[in-house]
């Protein structure tokens, strides 16, 4: 089973006076809510994660819907033997979260990761989606409740909207 997670850093607080109800798509997705994140296989209790502090945890959880999706443009689905490519990348570094779908099953890699012949984790696609979605509205409501304002942001409704949950 697939848990995605993630804990907001004490070093990269938030610039201060921030007005989250206009915060701008570009402060949403680099300048605030920087931590670290996690995606991690509970079956088999194996993870990726990083451990930066400086990772924008709502442009994590935004890209990932959007991966989920560009997985899934395929007409055959879970019948498409692809394989199907796309990568994550984080703003300041060259690291990247690759993603590889074939038939139903995604792959997932991290360059970070210091053991080349690591296993990758792997989920079905459909859980991808669904958990893909599941973080980013439990993340949009863990930072509406600590940020006044953010749930009165129109990018945060669009948002929401585009990626309801499954």
């Amino acid at each position: 089973m697939l848990d995605i997670g993630y804990a907001l850093s004490r070093r990269f607080p938030d610039p201060p006076h921030t007005d989250y109800r206009t915060a701008d798509t570009h402060a949403l997705r680099h300048d605030l809510f920087c931590g670290d994140i996690y995606l991690a296989d509970t079956t088999t209790d194996r993870e990726l994660s990083t451990a930066w502090g400086w990772v924008p945890v709502l442009d994590f959880a935004w890209a990932l819907c959007d991966i989920a999706e560009e997985l899934d443009r395929d007409p055959r689905g879970n019948r498409s033997a692809g394989p199907h490519r796309a990568r994550l990348d984080f703003t300041e570094s060259t690291e990247l979260l690759h993603f590889t779908r074939r038939f139903g099953w995604v792959e997932i890699t991290a360059d970070w990761v210091a053991d080349s012949a690591a296993e990758p984790l792997s989920f079905s696609h459909g859980e991808l989606r669904r958990e893909a979605r599941d973080f980013l509205h439990d993340l949009v409501a863990d930072l509406t409740d600590m940020h006044e304002g953010l749930d009165d942001n129109p990018v945060v409704w669009t948002l929401t909207a585009r990626y309801p949950r499954v």
